[in-house]
């Protein structure tokens, strides 16, 4: 069994619009709640709010300082010598419907009035149908290697960045539509999303961010009555699906793969000006060209970022470098995937024959994608620099390792590090892949027993595979001797477990089931698995009657999910 921390080595390289009388109540009943809720306390926040009417896109937009696209005709085609293309959404033609809203997003990323989502040209503007002022449509130029191999121009195939905003903390937002429509770079697709892909990164964006992972965020879903033809699993069945636009958000959407193209290319000032905004507007401990140490902070933010991946189970399932964050945040949600039996071998991608993105491999790949952007900014370093950046890669082991252990140790309770962390930990994993335990709630269920008196009841359904394994015994005295040479207490312990193992992540066949239901035009499931989500580490009484802490159901097994969107 092949342990994460040590899995590091480098390769070579809604709701209906059309009003009716249950609509008019229901918008009444939302508008107590929100006076209720919202108290005299919150006024002054609240004021900051602004209508879709009043809201505008942040000028002037930073993006268009970049090179853009000399050609205005919006065609599939190669494009050099510039960074973005100008684009235009193209609209959806039938009935629009709502079907989830975040709205920690519109009101603490927009400043946007939580109202405005029964706002008919709010869901105009998320179809694209509707551009706000401000709005500079923008499709974005860059390339990458998807599974290992170089495949040239890619670009935002399906996604529209309709500008940006500054919000009222001074944060920079970009902001996307996915599924807008055709770009020069949609290839062989129609530059559309359909619903199922949708509603799954809507949720799991929020749901990261819940957990405190970095990640993109989305505002919202829409879909639509206007049909697209997908073949799901690349095996000539093609269906009609609905066609649906995410709005999403990230203070940058520039990735590895936007490096990548440039430096190919030969294309020097570019490469140095994407390089430099994101220096400049991003990364403030970073010095003006000093490309060594952006560099240096990439790695070590993405580190962490995967690490908290490994902490929580999350596989992305298609980390080509195209997919990687300079920020070192989530984007691109495919499919991914939370473990429910600890696998490490775990592969959601049913495309992925061979397990390249598979949970374990996640480090390495990592670290592989990482020495790719070292190549791509060969251009802009010398000599000395280029060792600089190859000895930085070099240790990325060891910044990932720190990484790891300091996540997993909360996980165990432990207030600090111990001298057998490295053995518990692993003994605990062993154990966990050998009785195919649930990874989430063995580690939830950990915190809630006492361990000088275990005692497990029904609920604890997750341990009692783990307790019923010859070395379990083993294992609690070696935990209880690092918890007493931390002088951490069973109090502190239960504290700190769980603030960090969450009740409740994103298995895909939760996902799967608001899926089917929202298929159906019913969002309900939907709407609750973001409230849910959005408070991972609470319990929630319609969540537990619902299952989502329980084992998975027999047919979660045979869930396939892939890049098809």
């Amino acid at each position: 069994m092949k342990f994460p921390i040590f899995a590091v080595i480098l390769l070579v390289p809604g709701r209906s619009l059309t009003p009716t009388s249950s609509t008019c109540l229901n918008i009444s009943q939302r508008f107590l709640v929100f006076l209720t809720k919202y108290s005299s306390s919150t006024t002054t926040q609240c004021l900051k709010m602004k209508s879709l009417s009043e809201w505008s896109f942040t000028q002037p937009n930073l993006l268009t300082h970049f090179n853009i696209d000399p050609v205005r005709e919006n065609f599939v085609r190669r494009v050099t010598g510039c960074v973005f293309s100008r684009v235009t959404p193209t609209h959806l033609k039938a009935e629009l419907q709502l079907v989830s809203v975040s709205q920690d997003v519109l009101k603490n990323l927009l400043d946007l009035d939580p109202h405005e989502e029964m706002n008919p040209s709010f869901a105009n503007f998320l179809a694209g149908n509707q551009l706000l002022p401000g709005s500079e449509p923008l499709a974005h130029r860059y390339g990458g290697y998807q599974f290992g191999y170089w495949a040239g121009q890619l670009g935002d195939g399906r996604a529209i960045t309709i500008g940006e905003y500054v919000n009222s903390k001074g944060t920079r937002w970009e902001l996307q539509l996915k599924g807008a429509g055709k770009t020069p770079y949609s290839r062989n697709g129609d530059g559309r999303a359909v619903l199922r892909s949708s509603i799954r990164e809507f949720l799991c964006s929020e749901a990261m961010d819940a957990l405190g992972i970095p990640t993109s965020r989305a505002a919202a879903v829409v879909v639509s009555k206007d049909m697209v033809v997908r073949d799901q699993f690349y095996n000539g069945r093609m269906k009609y699906e609905p066609a649906a636009v995410v709005l999403r958000l990230a203070p940058t959407w520039f990735r590895i793969g936007s490096l990548e193209i440039l430096a190919k290319e030969q294309e020097k000032l570019n490469l140095k000006q994407v390089v430099d905004f994101t220096i400049e507007h991003y990364m403030p401990t970073v010095e003006r060209e000093n490309y060594v140490k952006f560099f240096e902070t990439v790695v070590e933010q993405s580190s962490a970022l995967v690490a908290k991946w490994m902490a929580h189970g999350f596989t992305h399932g298609v980390l080509n470098t195209d997919n990687m964050s300079l920020l070192s945040i989530t984007i691109d949600y495919g499919p991914f995937g939370f473990l429910d039996s600890y696998n490490p071998s775990f592969v959601p991608n049913h495309s992925d024959d061979e397990g390249r993105y598979s949970y374990l491999n996640q480090p390495k790949i990592f670290k592989w994608n990482l020495a790719c952007l070292a190549d791509a900014l060969q251009p802009l370093l010398s000599a000395e620099e280029q060792k600089q950046t190859a000895d930085i890669i070099n240790r990325f082991d060891e910044i990932y390792l720190e990484q790891f252990m300091s996540i997993f140790r909360r996980k165990l309770g432990l207030s600090q590090p111990a001298k057998d962390e490295v053995g518990l930990i692993q003994l605990l994993l062993d154990i966990m892949q050998q009785r195919r335990a649930d990874f989430t709630q063995t580690f939830r269920q950990l915190g809630d027993i006492h361990l000088d008196n275990i005692e497990l009841s029904e609920e604890h359904w997750a341990l009692h595979s783990v307790s019923n394994h010859g070395r379990f015994n083993e294992f609690i005295g070696v935990y209880q001797a690092s918890l007493k040479e931390t002088q951490t207490s069973e109090e502190e312990r239960h504290r700190i477990m769980n603030s960090v193992n969450p009740q409740y992540v994103l298995r895909n066949w939760m996902a799967e089931s608001a899926i089917r239901q929202a298929e159906k035009g019913d969002f309900h499931l939907t709407n609750l698995l973001l409230k849910v989500l959005r408070k991972p580490y609470e319990k929630d009484d319609e969540a537990e009657a619902l299952g989502f802490s329980k084992p998975p159901p027999d047919w979660a097994c045979s869930l396939r999910v892939s890049c098809s969107s």
